[in-house]
């Protein structure tokens, strides 16, 4: 009894922090899209989009109403969104998007983290080729006309469509485009009543590599360590 009272608590533990972790990401998205457009999210649809993102995870409406007074104030933190490229063991290209106050102590916990666990920083160039910046979109797929929704989709930048399982083993309809398109397709799923679980850019892997069970659970240690860091924002890699 006591044994699964601890997987219990340690699950739930886990659970507490990577639902801190998500809150915590979002406040600093809310903060550099408030200070780049205002808090105007009717004006400002990168703050429109970190919303919907806010609300597919569950955040209480008083933390993002505070994460957004937070950023209008004057002493509001400056964060700088920085990539930093590199190995994880085994040759795997990692891109570790942050979003800092102090990228001198940035840096020097990701090449720390890297160094400890058989990865290593590279220099800016070094891996980027191997990812796609991409706008990515997933919504939920119940009552959508998939093909009709396609077609529209093809003429405001669609790259690719799909579905795909989220975390929580639910549908999920997943839309693609080029980066530079995502502001038309964010647009034309508004138009048509659309309301995405969430909306965000991410470096898409051009090439996956596959690797044996234990040596990309040695990959995945090194994303989780970094992905605990609080300056550090997602982890992109190209294991398969």
């Amino acid at each position: 009894m006591g044994r699964i009272f601890e997987v219990r608590k340690h699950t739930m533990f886990a659970r507490w922090n990577r639902m801190a972790k998500q809150f915590a990401r979002i406040a600093k998205d809310i903060n550099m899209a408030v200070k780049s457009g205002g808090a105007d999210p009717q004006s400002n649809p990168s703050l429109r989009r970190i919303l919907q993102n806010a609300r597919a995870v569950n955040m209480p409406k008083d933390k993002v109403e505070a994460a957004i007074k937070r950023a209008s104030g004057r002493d509001a933190t400056n964060y700088e969104e920085v990539i930093y490229e590199g190995y994880a063991p085994h040759g795997i290209a990692l891109l570790v998007e942050t979003a800092t106050d102090n990228p001198t102590r940035t840096v020097a916990t990701v090449r720390n983290l890297m160094g400890k666990h058989g990865g290593n920083l590279g220099t800016s160039g070094s891996v980027a080729y191997n990812f796609r910046k991409m706008g990515v979109f997933r919504l939920d797929p119940t009552g959508i006309d998939q093909d009709d929704l396609e077609l529209y989709l093809i003429d405001h930048g669609l790259d690719e469509m799909g579905e795909s399982t989220g975390e929580k083993g639910e549908a999920q309809l997943v839309i693609r485009c080029a980066f530079e398109d995502f502001g038309t397709l964010q647009e034309a799923l508004e138009q048509r009543g659309l309301s995405p679980l969430s909306a965000e850019h991410e470096y898409v892997c051009l090439t996956p590599i596959e690797l044996p069970e234990d040596q990309a659970q040695e990959v995945l240690t090194l994303v989780d360590k970094l992905e605990q860091d609080d300056d550090v924002q997602r982890v992109f890699h190209t294991l398969a």
